[in-house]
């Protein structure tokens, strides 16, 4: 038994380290040596300090995931979304798809950038503490490890409210929504199915489903799995949470997309995969094999984690991950896209 066990462990290292030695070639600009002469240790400093922080607070780690997801979504992965806002307008984080952000996830991103600052000084930039320890909640929560082009530059302005709400699908949309909205920034099908796998961690607001549950329930949803839902979610106007996976809350593994098979995925947006023909092949893939889920899951990350970076003299390293350094002139605003409102 010892020695069969000795091998499981074996054979997953390996499986683990095969994730890391893929490496998908870096947009320009990025690199995965960048800080090696000015903060050879940035990763392990990261990595250490959320070890940490998870031991007493585990939700953090999908806190810090869907902060990498929203920052990247909006005007590309520029740490825009830790702004605060100014006199010019409100920051992203106060659009209706942000309200839910863990604060907890501002943060510990400060908290990172502290650490790194007195070790190595002002040369990592927001955004990249952003990607790795997105990265590390996925490695320290059971999922796969893998390397982080880096070099990316903070921006200089936020997106406005109907913009970032316009570029954060609803959890009520539907596939072909999804499909479209994700095709915009250069994500596929694959890439959609996949990194809706990061919900096999966290918690959901009831509001962002209650939809499915009353005034009727979504036939497409498990009778006893709702009966369930609807005693922690006993209104649709509830401020209550309930976890997003119910066979492994806090664990990143490919028990989500067993979820969805089962007709117990939470969000329109979630269940939706299952039953939509363009997407059922790829939930099948992932909860009958968890490495395939793994090794889509780290090239999908790197894949979105590259999206409209700034790199080499755009932007700017901010001193404060909320604030624009000082001398850096007067706020600016992108203009929005599409006016609406929604909640991821």
């Amino acid at each position: 038994m010892a020695s069969m066990l000795m091998l499981i462990l074996v054979l997953f290292g390996a499986t683990l380290a095969g994730f890391s030695d893929a490496q998908p070639t870096p947009v320009s600009g990025l690199s995965y040596t960048f800080y090696k002469s000015t903060c050879p240790k940035l990763e392990s400093i990261i990595r250490n300090q959320l070890k940490k922080d998870f031991n007493s607070n585990i939700s953090l780690a999908a806190g810090l995931l869907r902060l990498h997801f929203h920052d990247c979504f909006v005007q590309g992965c520029d740490a825009s979304v830790l702004l605060d806002g100014s006199a010019s307008g409100p920051s992203e984080q106060e659009a209706p798809p942000n309200l839910t952000l863990q604060q907890a996830a501002f943060k510990a991103i400060n908290d990172l950038r502290a650490l790194i600052d007195a070790q190595c000084g002002q040369v990592v930039s927001c955004a990249d503490v952003v990607a790795i320890a997105a990265r590390d909640s996925v490695a320290l929560s059971g999922g796969p490890d893998y390397k982080v082009p880096l070099g990316r530059r903070d921006s200089l302005n936020f997106a406005t409210q109907n913009a970032t709400s316009a570029s954060l699908p609803p959890p009520t949309s539907n596939v072909s929504f999804l499909i479209t909205t994700l095709n915009k920034i250069n994500l596929t099908v694959t890439d959609l199915v996949t990194l809706s796998g990061g919900h096999t961690i966290g918690r959901a607001h009831c509001t962002s489903f209650t939809n499915r549950l009353y005034p009727t329930q979504d036939t497409n949803m498990d009778k006893t799995f709702a009966n369930n839902l609807k005693l922690t979610c006993p209104a649709a106007n509830t401020t209550n949470t309930t976890v997003n996976d119910i066979r492994t809350p806090n664990t990143f593994d490919n028990k989500y997309y067993v979820d969805l098979m089962n007709r117990q995925g939470l969000f329109t947006s979630d269940q939706g995969l299952y039953s939509d023909s363009r997407t059922k092949s790829l939930v099948l893939k992932f909860a009958l094999n968890q490495t395939q889920f793994f090794e889509q899951f780290a090239l999908s990350m790197v894949k979105m984690g590259q999206l409209s970076v700034l790199t080499g003299s755009q932007g700017e390293i901010r001193t404060n991950c909320s604030a624009r350094n000082s001398g850096s002139g007067l706020w600016s605003v992108l203009e929005p896209l599409v006016e609406t409102a929604s909640t991821f």
